[in-house]
């Protein structure tokens, strides 16, 4: 993670400065790994009473020596590939899977399927996240494209880093939509009391831009595709639901009276919003090793085609 410091930063300590920026770190924790050389000022070493300058260049890895030398166990964990090659492997995350071990997530991981899927993994540079070069929420399914050598991990971090790859979701979206598309161009960053939120009245805002449109309006809400532009954290989640119409099923940014709840027209009972309804549906890039581009798409999840299929019937909220 890398921070670049603005001229409002100027003169701060950069412990202060680091426990603010990143989510889980106390100022003590933050001391901590300045110390030990995991946070970097313009890559240099630096004491924590630093007093940072505009322009200088944070680079953190905030998983600290515990993670790094956590030993990553191979699970036996199904996995839906929609291709692969030996330079590379796209999957269809299941919503509900973690995509690499931290803190209350030490397995169960994509991280732990994919070293027992691919032994070769384990010898990469990252131990921690192999062939991970980019995540998708717990809760958030769809197409996902790993490295399976060095070189092409290098590539494709890059590529996503530029900004160079076509991201396309799906999201199931609360309430009446006026418009039929449209853009959103709210500054995201860190919420300023809940740090585990992201919010577009952040005191760290960095630019995100999200592209919508709807494909099929419902009663009681839509089925929009999301282009992404940029690549924060939450973004979708965040910004749609700053345009008045959070995901359906999004405990964390929605709205109680927009976010209704279904039951199955079957008569089961189960409630048919299980997770906030977003799915990954496009991934485009250029092939690491033949340069050309491609694209893979990931098919809907049952959850989000019987959510569909239920409000298609006009089912009333409970």
């Amino acid at each position: 993670m890398e921070f670049v410091v603005s001229a409002k930063n100027h003169g701060q300590r950069l412990d202060c400065l680091v426990s603010l920026l990143f989510e889980k770190c106390s100022r003590s924790a933050a001391s901590a790994l300045v110390r030990s050389g995991d946070i970097l000022v313009s890559k240099k070493i630096k004491k924590p009473g630093y007093r940072v300058k505009t322009g200088d260049v944070i680079s953190a890895d905030l998983d600290g020596p515990a993670e790094k030398n956590q030993h990553l166990e191979p699970e036996s964990l199904t996995l839906q590939i929609l291709y692969e090659d030996h330079h590379i492997a796209v999957l269809n995350k299941r919503a509900g899977m973690v995509v690499h071990p931290g803190a209350g997530n030490t397995s169960g991981t994509l991280a732990n399927a994919l070293v027992y899927h691919y032994p070769q993994l384990k010898r990469l540079e990252d131990k921690c996240r192999p062939g991970i070069v980019h995540r998708l929420d717990k809760d958030t399914s769809g197409v996902m494209v790993i490295a399976k050598t060095e070189s092409a991990g290098v590539f494709l971090k890059k590529e996503f880093k530029l900004r160079r790859v076509s991201k396309r979701y799906l999201a199931l979206a609360a309430g009446e939509f006026r418009e039929d598309s449209g853009q959103i161009t709210f500054s995201i960053g860190r919420h300023p009391v809940k740090r585990k939120k992201m919010s577009i009245a952040s005191r760290r805002e960095r630019p995100a831009v999200t592209l919508w449109q709807v494909k099929k309006r419902f009663r009681q809400a839509a089925l929009v595709e999301v282009e992404l532009k940029t690549g924060r954290t939450h973004q979708v989640r965040v910004h749609l639901s700053a345009l008045g119409h959070p995901l359906l099923g999004d405990t964390v940014y929605g709205f109680r009276k927009k976010n209704i709840r279904l039951r199955d027209p079957g008569g089961q009972g189960h409630n048919l919003i299980p997770r906030h309804m977003l799915h990954a549906w496009k991934l485009s890039f250029l092939h690491p090793w033949s340069g050309q581009r491609v694209e893979f798409k990931a098919p809907l999840p049952n959850d989000f085609k019987r959510l569909i299929f239920s409000l298609d019937q006009e089912a009333f909220p409970v």
